[in-house]
């Protein structure tokens, strides 16, 4: 068969409800960060590609897109800004989506639908018309045997996406819509904006922005020496890290430690950051998942916003920095809800004030558990450490746009079989062979303190 695209499904959805508000601060942070990136807005799409087995009647789901948009308004949002620059969302009752299909043998479905995503990944959302959601679909004999989704930043988070994955599937498997509501109910944009400009909410806002203060008061000015003088560079290196025994032994570390895997992450970069640089209190921005909140544990929305970490100490013994960073992150995640702008606002006051505050330039994400993830045969990261360790790649696959304020950006995901670590840096602060180092001694650390805790 020649693969081709059949056709483009715009499902519509009529779903009664519909509503005008103010944006919620997570809406409101991404759209600021998008706008400022013109032609390069498309960056800021998320996605999600995957195959699909046994197949699912391509029917089925379309059948099923019209209710997951009645399930999370946020599907169903528009953006627009008004003439003071605040931004409101519009909620939708009815309309319509893109979903494209795509014909393709089993053997080159994966193939073709990750092409197809691509295609939908590159094309940037416009928020004030367009609903922020596209579905990629490919179809072998009437089943769908691939599914991508791209979403606008706008209206899902990581979290968020994966959790709009996986009602699609329950609805697209016969469950019923009140039931997948019943059991995951949370705050929808428009409720969770009126609890932020409630008093309880400008409370909370107040209470996040002045731990930010402080820590940003306690932190170095200088987590790396000056980069010497000339133009800065053009891009930054993208190194990836890919590493079976590190995927088990995170686990392991956390467990043997009772800390999380994102703490066990944060305090060997801390270590590390240590041994190259001399700053033994490193700060970090980490993006936190925001749903400490009961009625935001399931949110399908945009809510996840930068922590402030600050981990003094990072000179210690590394089982030491593991549970400081686990305690030290806790109040981090507590205190990531917050309006941006204003946080903006005070930073710029403390710069005109005080003259210097705290380095955050070093980002840290951890999304693991964002993007379903499935068993595979023979699974390297089963194997004991002695083993795997040497299934280790590191590679340097492209080159990335500069981020502005940043020195490096380093995030977690699954790999299948594997744990890898992408970062992103400024070759003035962290040349190639540190950024090597620096993967590479995260790794070594995790793997003999799992040692140490007695795996094999």
């Amino acid at each position: 068969m020649t693969t081709r695209v059949s056709r483009v499904e715009n499902v519509g959805f009529s779903s009664g409800n519909s509503g005008t508000g103010p944006a919620t601060w997570g809406q409101q942070a991404i759209w600021d960060a998008v706008s400022k990136l013109g032609v390069d807005a498309h960056r800021y799409n998320i996605s999600i590609g995957f195959p699909v087995e046994p197949g699912i009647p391509v029917a089925r789901v379309l059948e099923a897109v019209p209710k997951l948009l009645q399930l999370h308004q946020s599907l169903r949002t528009r953006l627009v800004p008004d003439p003071d620059g605040e931004l409101w969302q519009f909620l939708d009752a009815e309309g319509s989506v893109p979903v494209h299909l795509l014909e393709a043998d089993a053997d080159r479905a994966e193939e073709q639908g990750r092409e197809l995503l691509a295609g939908l990944v590159t094309t940037s959302f416009d928020c004030a018309v367009d609903l922020p959601i596209r579905i990629a679909v490919v179809e072998t004999g009437g089943l769908m045997t691939f599914v991508g989704f791209c979403l606008s930043h706008t209206a899902v988070d990581g979290w968020g996406l994966s959790r709009a994955v996986m009602d699609l599937f329950a609805l697209a498997q016969g469950e019923p819509l009140e039931r997948v509501r019943e059991q995951h109910p949370y705050l929808q944009p428009l409720e969770e904006a009126a609890f932020q400009t409630s008093a309880r909410g400008r409370q909370r806002d107040a209470a996040a922005r002045g731990f930010w203060a402080k820590k940003l008061r306690l932190g170095p000015r200088a987590v790396f020496a000056r980069p010497p003088a000339g133009p800065p560079a053009a891009t930054f290196p993208l190194a990836v890290l890919n590493s079976p025994s590190l995927a088990r032994a995170v686990d392991l570390v956390s467990v043997g430690h009772r800390a999380g895997g994102s703490s066990v992450l944060l305090a060997a970069a801390s270590v590390m950051l240590f041994r190259l640089t001399g700053t033994p209190d490193p700060m970090f921005q980490v993006v936190v998942s925001n749903r400490f909140r009961s009625d935001l544990a399931h949110a399908v929305s945009t809510v996840a916003q930068e922590g402030l970490i600050h981990l003094p100490d990072a000179d210690r013994e590394f089982a030491e920095v593991v549970r400081r960073a686990q305690a030290v992150s806790l109040a981090s995640y507590r205190h990531a809800y917050y309006r941006k702008r204003l946080l903006d606002q005070d930073i710029e006051r403390m710069l005109e004030q005080e003259g210097a505050i705290a380095d955050r330039s070093c980002i840290f994400n951890d999304r693991r558990d964002l993007v379903p993830h499935y068993p595979m045969e023979g699974d390297p990261s089963k194997l004991p450490l002695a083993q795997s360790r040497p299934l280790t790649t590191l590679s340097f696959p492209e080159e990335c746009l500069p981020r502005l304020g940043t020195t490096f950006a380093m995030d977690a995901h699954h790999a299948p079989g594997s744990l890898e670590l992408l970062i992103t840096a400024d070759t003035a602060h962290l040349p190639k062979p540190d950024i090597e180092a620096f993967l590479y001694g995260i790794e070594e650390l995790v793997v003999n303190e799992a040692v140490a805790l007695g795996a094999d």
